[in-house]
């Protein structure tokens, strides 16, 4: 089945409305005490006329539909392979920069936003990336039913929305439910990389991680407050490095899964 093309010239993806019409969890995952968190947020931001081209000759081989079945990852990469999550890609630069650096592994990045699925799809047929597909849905939703347990060998959240006012803290997406769904579906030794540009997040990211039992932090420098070395895979992206000439602090948090609970 084709992907389905944005026009160019809306404002609103179509697959953003998609997704948000399917958003409702069990309520085993989000209990009352902790609401329904989506992995995206509404954005407008028109899709150019580049972009729709790439969804019109490239989606068909690099978009996977969401479906409530569990993803058979070597069908669709065509080869057994360490299986990356990255959840919310942007405009897709780290995303191509990691996966080009890394050829042995396979990359399934979850994104809503049609200009930056468009933009990834860009950079995917330019750089020859064989090791990409893309799920252009709600990235909880795809955990849920899309990827069962022990099945990632990593995963990927760079800059999330940190949601600055105290009243929308409730909306950031790493939350303890999503940090336990996170963790069942980590391989035992494989990792969870976050980072954020705003303290308040990173340390509140500090803190939900380090609860979760089955996590384990592998920050070992006291003088870096239990945050990670920025590792090596991860590019500075132009937006960090306008941020990092003005002063500002890049937090990274690598995190492993535990064989068993302690």
């Amino acid at each position: 089945m084709s992907a389905p093309v944005p026009a160019a010239a809306t404002a609103t993806a179509p697959v953003a409305e998609a997704a948000s019409a399917a958003n409702a969890a069990p309520a085993s995952d989000y209990p009352a005490s902790h609401p329904r968190i989506k992995s995206f947020v509404k954005r407008g931001g028109r899709t150019t006329t580049a972009q729709a081209r790439a969804w019109a000759e490239l989606g068909a081989r690099y978009l996977l539909p969401f479906a409530p079945q569990p993803l058979q990852p070597e069908p669709v990469f065509g080869r057994r392979a360490p299986l990356i999550l990255e959840i919310g890609f942007g405009m897709g630069e780290a995303s191509a920069h990691i996966a080009r650096l890394r050829p042995g592994d396979d990359f399934l990045c979850c994104e809503v936003h049609a200009p930056g699925v468009g933009a990834l799809l860009r950079r995917i047929s330019e750089q020859g990336l064989g090791n990409v597909r893309i799920v252009a849905h709600d990235a909880v939703e795809v955990l849920q039913h899309m990827l069962p347990e022990g099945t990632l060998a990593g995963v990927h959240i760079f800059f999330p929305d940190p949601w600055h006012k105290l009243r929308h803290h409730k909306r950031r997406l790493l939350q303890p439910p999503l940090v336990a769904l996170l963790a069942s579906r980590l391989q035992a030794g494989a990792y969870l990389h976050c980072a954020t540009d705003w303290q308040p997040y990173a340390e509140q990211m500090l803190q939900v991680l380090g609860a979760e039992p089955l996590l384990a932090n592998t920050a070992s420098d006291p003088a870096l407050g239990g945050y990670a070395p920025k590792p090596d895979y991860r590019p500075l992206t132009k937006f960090e490095q306008r941020g990092l000439r003005l002063g500002h602090g890049v937090w990274d948090l690598v995190f492993v899964r535990r064989p068993h609970i302690p």
